[in-house]
């Protein structure tokens, strides 16, 4: 059976699954392999660095004619920014993070379909009204920043889903194969949006050895923290922690924040790991589906195999 949503159709592609669009690493080789693969491939591009912006958004235009899509972090762009990306023609805008009333209408007149993303009810109320055309219901379970009192996706999903029909929802955080695309299925979802699984493949822009770290690691071994983003001085709004594998420097300075905070010569020290990409300092974003993931794939087959092992999953459910 062929898994048709409001989401693929509302897209027009053939299976109900996008990758994250994953700051630093998700550039236009990874959207594009996703969106050949018959899912949406999202560029993750932050805060819309022109450059960056250029030659990734380049990139997924010149090596897919499906349709596929940007990510920007809300609070980090402006209205420039918006219209940068739209020049590329993308069939969506993803945004989120923060108010996305601002830039909704802008991306609407520019021809792209409005997904955003929500931490909570209250987020999610908000995308409702500015007349979001896909809304994430991103769980706890998520790598990455999420929200600071993110609850668990099999719990938070229905619940959005409820909330917002009959707008429709994709499930994120914690879903790494067909299983948990046919959960997000089960729970009134149209469809998963899928992160580190698609981090752990050739077309991500992530190093060997983080590529190693995250096939070694266990969800077991991440936490969600602020720690990271203190410690590189980063301007993460501190309402959304991220999910991270744990590392030495956690170990070091778990619980003391504000200790941290004022700190400068540990601040300093920390930037002079990341600078050595000292993997007891790096930030290794990573959802809690880790145990999941086992190789390396190439992600537009990966795409078509778990759209199968959703169906099978489905079917073997009703059987």
């Amino acid at each position: 059976m062929a898994l048709r949503t409001a989401f693929t159709r509302s897209l027009s592609i053939r299976h109900p699954i996008a990758s994250a669009p994953m700051g630093g690493s998700a550039g236009g080789l990874l959207a594009a392999a996703v969106s050949n693969g018959g899912g949406l491939g999202l560029v993750g591009a932050g805060f819309g660095a022109a450059e960056w912006l250029d030659r990734e958004l380049s990139l997924v235009s010149a090596r897919t004619a499906q349709p596929w899509g940007v990510g920007v972090l809300t609070w980090g762009i402006d209205h420039d920014v918006i219209a940068h990306a739209l020049r590329y023609r993308p069939a969506a805008v993803f945004l989120s993070f923060a108010d996305p009333a601002p830039y909704a209408e802008q991306v609407r007149a520019g021809g792209a379909k409005l997904i955003l993303q929500v931490t909570d009810l209250d987020e999610a109320r908000q995308a409702v009204d500015v007349g979001a055309d896909v809304i994430v219901a991103q769980g706890s379970d998520a790598g990455g920043h999420s929200g600071r009192f993110a609850v668990g996706t099999m719990s938070f999903v229905p619940a959005v889903v409820d909330l917002a029909a009959p707008t429709p929802v994709l499930a994120a955080g914690g879903i790494a194969d067909g299983r948990g695309v046919a959960a997000a299925l089960a729970l009134g979802a149209a469809g998963a949006l899928i992160g580190t699984r698609f981090q752990a493949t050739p077309e991500a822009l992530v190093s060997p050895q983080l590529h190693k770290a995250l096939l070694d690691a266990h969800g077991s071994d991440t936490e969600r923290n602020r720690i990271l983003d203190v410690a590189r001085g980063s301007k993460w709004p501190a309402k959304y922690p991220a999910r991270t594998l744990s590392n030495a420097f956690l170990d070091t300075w778990r619980g003391r924040e504000d200790e941290l905070r004022d700190d400068a010569a540990a601040r300093r020290a920390y930037r002079e790991a990341l600078a050595r990409d000292d993997l007891d300092a790096v930030p290794i974003w990573a959802g809690q589906a880790l145990d999941l993931i086992t190789s390396l794939e190439p992600a537009e087959e990966l795409v078509g195999t778990i759209a199968a092992a959703a169906e099978a999953a489905l079917a073997r459910a009703i059987s």
